[in-house]
């Protein structure tokens, strides 16, 4: 299977995740604390959630920190990473300043993490340089903005391209459509999470559909 793109799903909510779980194309789920409390999930639940979604099949899980303090952060890191053997689960940090620090820290321990909320191209600079797994610009929030996000993030790509070495990958969220998806694979993005009803739009094509019903239709008609 070729690893060079990473499709992971954007949800918190259980029952959409199962509708989606297992399949070969998805490497992993991701959440945040607003997809948590959409889903009523309370920060007790979430290691069980996760150790479902990998039990579910994917590969790796992330989850976020709720501090905005390096030491918070940390904290919060190692009490998530607790629950999960080494690698499964990708810690999520905010790529403020503090949180640039607290990911530099788990890095250098062998902690996956993702850098988002990344708005400018400098952010997914840094994330690339400090050996960021993931570095998780919003398309969907920077085209709210006013901004051309397809360009921006096309920017980042091109930054993170330039440390191939870092092994960074734009985790690109904030997906709300068919051709969003496809734009993003234009420019190469190493990996993009989206909501479970996209993933389903993706594949499961009308037409694809149509067609197998035909050749069901004629194969059970066959001598």
């Amino acid at each position: 299977m070729n690893e060079d793109f990473h499709l992971y799903l954007d949800s918190a909510d259980l029952e959409e995740l199962k509708a989606c779980l297992p399949h070969p194309v998805v490497h992993g789920v991701t959440t945040n604390p607003t997809l948590l409390k959409r889903a009523g999930i309370g920060r007790g639940e979430v290691p069980g959630l996760l150790k479902r979604c990998i039990e579910l099949g994917a590969r790796q899980v992330q989850a976020q920190v709720y501090s905005s303090e390096v030491d918070g952060m940390l904290e919060d890191a190692q009490a998530l990473l607790s629950h999960f053997d080494r690698g499964q689960l990708v810690v999520k940090i905010p790529a403020t300043r503090q949180g640039l620090d607290a990911g530099a820290r788990l890095i250098a321990q062998g902690v996956p993490v993702t850098w988002t909320a990344v708005y400018a191209p400098e952010q997914a600079h840094f994330a690339a340089q400090l050996g960021a797994a993931y570095a998780a610009p919003y398309l969907g929030r920077l085209e709210d903005s006013g901004v051309d996000g397809l360009a921006l993030i096309g920017q980042m790509q091109a930054l993170v391209a330039l440390r191939p070495s870092s092994g960074t990958r734009l985790l690109v969220a904030s997906i709300r459509s068919r051709e969003a998806y496809l734009a993003l694979l234009g420019l190469g993005v190493g990996a993009i999470t989206i909501p479970p009803r996209l993933f389903a739009e993706l594949l499961d094509h009308p037409a694809t559909l149509a067609a197998e019903r035909g050749f069901l239709a004629d194969a059970r008609a066959l001598p």
